[in-house]
């Protein structure tokens, strides 16, 4: 099985320039692959790793991947998925988020393998207008780019001619790309047919129509339910820990739906046939053991963030399930309270009722919050407590920053220490 059957069988193929070319080619030689990404952001979110994963394929598999860092591009705005034009970043905030996503490649593409990561500045920066009218513009046809869906979708709202050149500039990233680091392969986004082509299309023309050059597609990924993949309730899933932490991003692989897992662990993880074919077994005989869930969570989560923070996402995960959060660190307790009711208490020590009541709000009057500590309803940092006299001392645990207090079986609350 070559890496095309591979993708295949994964689903992870939508479109083809020439699928016998490409196989031929793929099965002959190590071959050149790129993806693109704009600098738009400062990290990558979970719908832009899709690609990429795919990339990270074709380099197990022994080809060369390209990373094109949008440093030109990304400072003109790509009109795809835009009902209106982008607004135009800065090059201060362009060369921030540069630096940003090129550290999240060597991240991912770092560990075993030959890759390359280049920014499109370096050369499309060097054009002057003249040149680009006279030896590429002159080679666009623009009723074909009218055509093309990435335009064609924008023309009832309207699109400025910089965002409609934006395939024109694309095109000449293949064609550098082509005769510099020796890459005959685009890959992207289902949206990103058309300005794949065209540079197919470019390198063509100008190199000759026997030029071995080739474009692929991968579908867009939508969920059981029919609504776009790569969103939680909170918004992007981010590859930046600071953005979305381990252990978010952990719990959002483990929550996934059983109509949906088997397909997300053919895209994102690196498990062979037969690993996934017992993991479907298990959906179907086991599904309230989440075996697949819990694989795929473990599998991207380390792929993105190293096995470590697989360890400490399982760790809090299990105290959180548990009630038990005393053995957390600092940190975990940090990652696993992000999201949850937060409250600000000063660092002097207090009886357990004023605690709950004036200092937290938990609790709505003293007589409420006696009768919980009575009924052994109420649990500061993991231990139960029924004496109305305790003392917490918001020093005594975490290294002195925070108090984790829970009320009932679910309510957890985070007091942060002033």
């Amino acid at each position: 099985m070559n890496i095309l059957d591979e993708l295949k069988w994964r689903g992870a193929i939508n479109q083809e320039t020439d699928h016998e070319g490409l196989n031929k080619l793929v099965d002959q030689k190590s071959v050149g692959i790129y993806v693109g990404i704009d600098p738009t952001g400062d990290s990558m979110h979970i719908g832009h790793l899709i690609p990429f994963m795919i990339l990270k394929r074709f380099q197990l598999a022994g080809h060369h991947p390209v990373i094109v860092i949008g440093g030109g591009t990304g400072a003109i705005g790509d009109p795809s998925g835009k009902k209106s034009e982008r607004v135009l970043q800065t090059m201060d905030q362009v060369k921030h988020n540069q630096k940003a996503l090129t550290g999240q490649m060597e991240k991912l593409f770092g560990q075993d393998g030959k890759f390359e990561i280049v920014n499109n500045y370096d050369w499309l920066s060097k054009l002057s207008l003249l040149e680009f009218l006279r030896d590429y513009g002159k080679l666009f046809n623009v009723n074909t780019m009218l055509n093309k869906e990435i335009v064609a979708s924008r023309l009832e709202v309207g699109i400025s001619y910089t965002e409609f050149t934006y395939q024109i500039l694309q095109s000449i990233d293949f064609l550098h790309l082509y005769r510099h680091h020796d890459v005959q392969v685009q890959l992207g986004g289902a949206d990103q047919w058309g300005n794949i082509t065209s540079g197919t299309d470019l390198i063509h023309k100008v190199e000759g129509a026997d030029a071995k050059v080739y474009g692929l597609t991968i579908p867009l990924l939508l969920k059981a339910d029919g609504t776009k993949f790569g969103k939680s309730e909170g918004g992007n899933v981010w590859l930046d820990p600071e953005k979305t932490t381990p252990y978010e991003f952990y719990q959002f692989w483990i929550n996934q739906d059983d109509r949906d897992v088997i397909r997300y662990l053919k895209y994102f993880t690196f498990l062979n046939q037969s690993q996934i074919a017992e993991l479907a077994k298990k959906v179907e005989t086991q599904p309230e053991k989440r075996e697949a869930q819990r694989r795929l969570a473990e599998e991207v989560t380390e792929f993105v963030h190293g096995k470590q923070a697989v360890e400490q996402a399982e760790h809090i995960s299990a105290a959180l399930f548990s009630g038990d959060v005393s053995e957390l660190t600092t940190a975990e307790i940090e990652q696993g309270f992000k999201n949850m009711p937060t409250v600000e208490v000063s660092a002097a020590p207090l009886d357990i009722v004023q605690w709950l009541v004036d200092a937290t709000k938990i609790e709505p009057s003293r007589r409420q919050a006696r009768e919980d500590i009575k009924n052994g309803a109420i649990r500061i940092n993991g231990q139960k407590v029924q004496d109305v006299d305790f003392v917490i001392d918001p020093a005594a645990k975490f290294d002195g920053k925070f108090v984790i207090a829970r009320r009932g079986k679910k309510h957890y609350y985070l007091a942060r220490v002033k």
